[in-house]
């Protein structure tokens, strides 16, 4: 089941599942011969016959391939026409065939580059599989057939928020800050974490500890002066005559008030 939702997920191309290319030149046509390799499809457990190869090859918009263009032939043999849309040779654009068609998604996100399945064994011997896949696009990973969408997670905090909505943005900001400190020997106090989740995300968006996300948090002109570009943020604020009244313990420490 685990390789079966593994190939449901990663990238798997056309060149992947054939066993060659073939440019075949006769007196009055020219095609690409392609022979699928059935035996590697059930060895990858991937769910994909003849017909959804070609409808693939067809769907792939660099090649601009009518139906009539993709014969099947044999149980194995897909023959591939080059497009009479191409404004080329026959010739050129049988070479522009055959540099394109091992590129064509068959199966898989096509934003997914790798899959890895990884099985964790308990005291009493159950096996739970897990699967770390490589890519962002985690709203096809969970609406995929097989995966428990309610266990799946993302380090990836942009593509969280989209997905999952900036309460999960947070909850990933703390527990990948928690995870990275711990790994390294460091203990935080939590506390400090989720204070700085809360201040990252308290606008509705996720905000970075940068000139240009300060900017978006604070309005202060004399606390974006104290983290970078002073002099920038002092001039714009004198000539647009904005003032910053000196109320609260920051403003004081900043103009080194007791």
């Amino acid at each position: 089941m685990a390789r079966m939702v593994k190939g449901r997920i990663e990238k798997t191309t056309l060149g992947e599942v054939c066993e060659y290319i073939e440019e075949v030149v006769s007196p009055t046509d020219c095609y690409l011969k392609l022979k699928i390799d059935m035996e590697r499809i059930k060895l990858l457990k991937l769910e994909i016959t003849k017909e959804t190869i070609r409808a693939s090859i067809c769907n792939f918009p660099k090649l601009k391939l009518k139906p009539h263009d993709v014969v099947i032939e044999d149980p194995d043999i897909i023959l591939v026409y080059p497009s009479e849309s191409l404004k080329v040779s026959i010739f050129h654009g049988l070479q522009i065939l055959k540099a394109s068609i091992p590129n064509v998604i068959v199966k898989g996100i096509p934003t997914v580059t790798r899959t890895v399945i990884h099985v964790d064994e308990d005291a009493s011997g159950n096996k739970k599989f897990k699967l770390y896949v490589e890519g962002e696009d985690l709203l096809s990973v969970i609406t995929t057939r097989g995966v428990k969408g309610i266990g799946t997670n993302s380090n990836h905090t942009t593509v969280v928020e989209k997905v999952l909505g900036i309460e999960a943005a947070r909850a990933t900001i703390i527990n990948e800050i928690l995870f990275t400190m711990v790994n390294h020997g460091m203990h935080l106090d939590n506390r400090h974490v989720m204070l700085l989740a809360d201040l990252m995300t308290f606008k509705g968006e996720v905000l970075g500890i940068t000139r240009f996300g300060l900017a978006k948090m604070k309005e202060s002109v004399l606390m974006l002066a104290s983290f970078e570009n002073t002099t920038d943020h002092l001039f714009d604020a004198a000539i647009c005559g904005q003032e910053d009244p000196i109320i609260g313990t920051q403003h004081l420490k900043l103009l080194s008030f007791q």
